[in-house]
């Protein structure tokens, strides 16, 4: 099993931050884990995205052609990564900051109201933490206890009251995602 993820949107949406966790989480789990990160020279208000892999098996280089899930947190980053993501792949799309819907064939495309999801937790800035609970409940090889402790260790170390807020965030973004998967199928 390899899962390769590409979070992607503007700097200051907490792109970077969502990528470690997930791979933190991943290594909880006992997966061989990178992080990839990129972004450019001014940090907020420009791009970043970064590329976490996991896997059962060493990874050989940390940089992806074709992605199994994209999380789009802004319009730029659905059209750029979008394409990249492989037949049977998800893409989860912030609905609050994508207007343009995007479908493609044979790939599973989830809108989720992050910035409303995350109010509803605490803070809109956990808004990437809604749409990382949506990847978990889309590709399931990471469980949500991994991830609580993942949040704990990287979280608590600078916020420990957003510990919280972010598992709140993180289950939001799960559970709706569940419930339109289930609308799917």
């Amino acid at each position: 099993m390899k899962q390769t993820v590409l979070i992607a949107g503007f700097g200051g949406q907490g792109i970077l931050l969502i990528g470690q966790m997930l791979a933190e989480a991943a290594m909880n789990e006992g997966y061989h884990t990178t992080w990839f990160p990129s972004y450019g020279p001014e940090m907020r208000g420009g791009t970043a995205n970064c590329t976490t892999i996991f896997s059962d098996e060493e990874i050989g280089s940390p940089i992806a052609a074709t992605y199994d899930s994209v999380i789009a947190m802004n319009q730029p980053s659905l059209e750029r990564f979008g394409p990249g993501v492989r037949a049977g792949g998800h893409i989860l799309v912030n609905s609050s900051m994508v207007p343009i819907r995007y479908d493609r064939p044979g790939v599973t495309t989830i809108y989720l109201p992050a910035a409303t999801l995350a109010k509803s937790a605490g803070s809109e800035r956990v808004a990437n933490v809604v749409m990382l609970g949506a990847l978990l409940a889309a590709e399931p090889s990471v469980h949500l206890e991994a991830m609580d402790i993942a949040i704990r260790a990287i979280v608590g170390k600078k916020h420990p009251d957003w510990i919280d807020m972010n598992m709140a965030a993180l289950r939001a973004g799960h559970d709706a995602t569940c419930e339109q998967l289930a609308v799917a199928h």
